[in-house]
């Protein structure tokens, strides 16, 4: 897999993941000289490469004179985020979140917002690769990312583990008059049909965002990133 852009990869950097080899723009050692430093301190191996080599190897065409080339992206368990801990807990369901971007947006909210973890399907779902990496501008380095096959079987999993669990929807109770405090999962639905119809009958609840607007509905990531600060909010 190969994790592109500046942000992306000096995130990647930060952990423990093993980095196979960096592809640099030749001269780039001053605009990149933070990520050559780090590489160099974790005994990375470095290339350089003119923006022809660079351009051939990129996979979003905005590399930003830095690739890395690691692994597949190692996905945690489900038990992982089911697991007990000091503190409430915070976990996001995507069901059915097939668009790249909002994928890579909606791990970039999880882990600023301090969920613990995101579980996506393993079909009809995009998976966490090297783009969605790049979008969440290296967010997906720092959280937990569960694949499973099917998303009703993981809310199972996490109401026997103690969760309460709330689907964003356009028809639910008012989401500010929602107690959140407790352990919780936000299941935020695709980008088109929203939470499918039977996801919807496993919530404990639908909660929905007051719209003042001409626009019906709020993008599937900018929708969950105000229902997860909210959470954040009420904890805090």
């Amino acid at each position: 897999m190969k994790i592109e852009g500046k942000n992306a990869v000096t995130e990647l950097l930060k952990t423990d993941r093993p980095v196979d080899k960096l592809l640099l723009l030749k001269g780039a050692e001053s605009s990149c000289g933070r990520i050559f430093a780090m590489a160099r301190e974790k005994g990375v191996r470095v290339q350089f490469a003119d923006a022809k080599a660079l351009a051939r190897e990129s996979e979003t065409g905005r590399c930003q004179g830095v690739i890395a080339f690691v692994s597949d992206y190692e996905y945690a368990g489900l038990d992982e985020l089911c697991a007990p801990k000091a503190g409430a807990r915070l976990v996001i369901v995507c069901d059915g979140i097939e668009d790249v971007h909002n994928l890579g947006s909606i791990l970039r909210v999880a882990e600023c917002a301090g969920a613990d973890g995101v579980i996506i399907p393993k079909n009809k779902s995009a998976q966490v690769t090297g783009a969605v990496v790049r979008i969440s501008e290296g967010a997906a380095n720092h959280v937990r990312v569960a694949r499973v096959p099917g998303v009703n079987y993981a809310i199972d999993r996490l109401k026997e583990s103690g969760f309460w669990v709330y689907g964003l929807e356009a028809e639910g109770e008012n989401l500010y008059r929602c107690d959140l405090t407790g352990d919780v999962a936000l299941v935020v639905g695709g980008e088109d049909r929203g939470v499918s119809p039977l996801t919807r009958k496993k919530c404990d609840k639908l909660l929905s965002l007051p719209l003042k607007g001409q626009v019906n509905s709020l993008n599937a990531s900018v929708a969950l990133g105000i229902a997860a600060y909210e959470a954040l909010r009420q904890r805090t």
